[in-house]
């Protein structure tokens, strides 16, 4: 069990930052999303959450209460960019509940692995 939470935790503490990154560098697809959600002008707020996460995730496989309490924080921010998107009829949510329900799988397992 232990070796998935790795593996996920790692991999998605990756995307995070990957993430992160397009935010703070102004990626042009990254600034389009922000801008039609309404989100453009918290974008670094955005991004310092995204790689506090990060290293929270990858903390926690040493210290499982950060872990947990890092793919919980997740789970809510996803949750709120899919709400974001929602209410202004942005359908495009998709890569948001991917992330999501990541964050999900890295709770269940970080919490049974514990």
């Amino acid at each position: 069990m232990f070796i998935a939470t790795l593996i996920l935790s790692i991999l998605f503490a990756l995307l995070l930052l990957l993430s992160a990154y397009g935010k703070l560098s102004h990626d042009p697809g990254q600034a389009k999303t922000l801008e039609k959600v309404g989100a453009a002008r918290i974008a670094p707020v955005l991004a310092l959450l995204e790689i506090a996460a990060a290293v929270g995730l990858i903390i926690g496989l040493f210290w499982w209460p950060l872990g947990v309490a890092a793919a919980v924080g997740t789970t809510l921010y996803f949750l709120g960019a899919i709400i974001a998107h929602v209410r202004v009829r942005d359908m495009a949510f998709a890569p948001a509940a991917v992330f999501a329900v990541t964050s999900v799988a890295i709770v269940v397992l970080r919490s049974a692995s514990s």
